[in-house]
């Protein structure tokens, strides 16, 4: 089977991503709250959550704890923390854009550490929400630019 707390550790990881992307999303409907784009706002909160979700239930499966804070999108939620209006739509959505970019990159480049298994499930379940979430915040970006 490999390595499961290997296994662990790297849907920790991702874990403490969506963690954070939740709460950087939801800062950002806070401060957005009357914005024209609150919806697709909303929407890409609701995906990360539900990765959250899965991959909470996957850690625990594998006989693992699931990592209850944030991680990796830390820079972007001090972007978007409490002054997003005052930043503006703008550069609240290249904030948000550039987080789904990281977390692009964070499972192209650790999907190869988990076992074919456990990334197959990430793979099919998570990979594709992330996808999602990234076009819709690119597509926003584009709009507004």
């Amino acid at each position: 089977m490999g390595d499961v707390q290997k296994n662990v550790e790297q849907l920790n990881s991702f874990l403490r991503g969506e963690i954070s992307a939740v709460e950087t999303y939801r800062q950002a409907l806070d401060s957005l709250e009357s914005s024209a784009y609150t919806p697709q706002i909303a929407e890409c909160k609701q995906s990360h959550e539900q990765r959250v979700a899965i991959l909470k239930d996957e850690i625990r499966k594998l006989g693992g704890t699931p990592a209850e804070s944030s991680g990796i999108w830390g820079a972007f939620a001090k972007i978007v923390e409490g002054g997003a209006a005052a930043l503006g739509e703008k550069t609240a959505i290249a904030a948000l854009e550039e987080g789904e970019d990281h977390g692009n990159a964070d499972y192209k480049k650790d999907l190869t550490k988990l076992d074919a298994d456990v990334r197959s499930v990430v793979e099919e379940k998570v990979v594709p929400l992330q996808l999602r979430s990234h076009a819709k915040m690119s597509a926003l970006k584009k709009q507004l630019q």
